[in-house]
C-alpha cells in the first residue's frame, strides 16, 4: 500500500456565491451522473465495492497525457479508472499511480466541511448490517438507527454509516412504504439497490442553493431538520442537528446538503488539497450546454479546478467537454455536456 501523509491546514476553499441570486437565468440539469472517488488502491477498492458492496464494474482504463492533466487539475497525472455500476447509478474509482496525493484525514467528522458519502439503498437493513458485519466493516455510525416517528418527513428510515479501505463514510439506508423512489419498493432478492443520493456537508443552505439550484438548476426535492439521539449516533456527532436538504436533476441521484446547525464546529475544506487527494471527491453534473454553464460560473465567480471547459479523456464518468469547479464549501463539480450513457434511457428526455 502506497503510504501518504495527511495535511490539516484548514480554510475556506472558494468564494461564496451572492445568495438567492443567479448570475443569470439557468437551464436545468440533465442528470447527477455519479461521483468520482479518489482511492489508494484501484485492486482493493474495486474488490471492496465489488465483492461486499455488489456492484458491477463495467469499465477499466490507465490514462496519461494532456486531457487527463487538463480534466482533472493534476500535472504529471498518470491514473488507472474504474466505471462501477449498482442498479442504474454509477461511481467511479481514480487511483493516482503519479502524482500521489494524502491520505483521508485520520480524524474527519461528519459534520466537517469536506464530508461526503453516497447512500446505497438495500432491500433489508438487518441483512445488510449482518453482511457488511460479516465483511469486517469499520464502523462509523454505533449501528443502524431508525429515524423516529415525530419526524413525519423521514420517519421509519433506517440508516447506517461505515467505511470502505480508504477511510471514505458511506451509508446503507432503507425506505419503508411510502417513503423514497418507488422503485425502492420493488420486490427484489437484491440485497444492494442503487444509490439514492450523494450527501455532502455544508456551512450555509442558502449560499449552496445559490450554486446548485440558482447556477446548475438542480430543483429542491425535499428537506427536514433531525436532531436526536438516532440522528447524534448515526452521525457519531454528539448533539447533532441537521438541516437537510435534497435536489434533484431530471435523473440521477440526489445532491443532499447536511448545514450542521449544532454543533458548529465543523471544520473547512482542507486549503491545501489537492484534486488528487483521496479527501477530492467530485460530484459529475450533466448540463445541456457546457459553454453556457461556463458563462454562468464566471458570472457567479466561483473557483475553477480546471482552466475552463475542456476535452475529459474517453472512458471516465462525464467524459466529453467540460469543467471542474468548486462549490461554496470545496466541494468540487465537475460540469459536463450530455453524455447519454450516463443517463438511464427510461429517462432521457424527462422533465424535473
Amino acid at each position: 500500500m502506497k503510504r501518504r501523509v495527511a495535511v490539516f491546514l484548514l480554510a475556506v476553499a472558494v468564494v461564496p456565491l451572492a445568495r438567492g441570486q443567479a448570475p443569470s437565468e439557468p437551464s436545468a440539469a440533465v442528470a447527477v451522473a455519479g461521483v468520482s472517488i479518489v482511492v489508494d488502491d484501484l485492486d482493493r477498492a474495486r474488490e471492496f465495492y465489488t465483492g461486499v458492496l455488489g456492484f458491477a464494474a463495467d469499465t477499466e482504463v490507465e490514462l496519461v497525457g494532456d486531457a487527463l492533466e487538463r480534466s482533472t487539475g493534476v500535472f504529471g497525472a498518470r491514473a488507472r479508472v474504474s466505471g462501477l455500476r449498482l442498479g442504474e447509478e454509477r461511481v467511479e474509482l481514480i487511483d493516482y499511480l503519479a502524482p500521489e496525493g494524502r491520505a483521508y484525514p485520520a480524524d474527519s467528522r461528519s459534520n466537517d466541511r469536506w464530508f461526503q458519502h453516497v447512500a446505497i439503498v438495500v432491500s433489508d437493513m438487518d441483512r445488510a448490517y449482518a453482511h457488511l458485519r460479516a465483511h469486517r466493516v469499520r464502523h462509523a455510525s454505533s449501528g443502524p438507527q431508525a429515524l423516529p416517528a415525530w419526524n413525519t418527513g423521514t420517519a421509519g428510515i433506517k440508516a447506517f454509516y461505515f467505511k470502505d479501505p480508504d477511510g471514505h463514510v458511506l451509508e446503507v439506508i432503507w425506505f419503508p412504504p411510502g417513503k423514497g423512489d418507488p422503485r425502492w419498493q420493488r420486490p427484489t432478492d437484491r440485497l444492494f439497490l442503487g444509490i439514492d443520493h450523494t450527501a455532502i456537508a455544508v456551512a450555509d443552505t442558502e449560499a449552496s442553493l445559490g450554486f446548485y439550484r440558482d447556477t446548475l438548476g438542480l430543483r429542491v426535492a425535499g428537506g427536514s431538520e433531525n436532531f436526536g439521539s438516532e440522528q447524534e449516533r448515526l452521525n457519531n456527532v454528539f448533539g447533532a442537528r441537521v438541516r437537510i436538504t435534497t435536489l434533484r436533476a431530471a435523473a440521477g441521484p440526489g445532491v443532499e446538503l447536511l448545514e450542521y446547525l449544532a454543533p458548529s464546529d465543523g471544520r473547512p475544506y482542507p486549503v491545501e488539497s489537492r484534486p488528487n487527494d483521496l479527501v477530492s471527491w467530485r460530484t459529475i453534473v450533466v448540463m445541456p450546454d457546457a459553454e453556457a454553464t461556463a458563462r454562468r460560473l464566471r458570472e457567479a465567480r466561483v473557483d475553477w479546478v480546471t482552466a475552463g471547459v475542456v476535452p475529459s479523456p474517453q472512458g471516465v464518468l462525464g467524459e466529453g467537454a467540460g469543467g471542474t469547479v468548486r462549490d461554496p464549501d470545496g466541494h468540487a463539480v465537475r460540469f459536463t455536456s450530455r453524455n447519454d450513457d450516463a443517463v438511464p434511457a427510461s429517462k432521457v428526455g424527462s422533465k424535473p
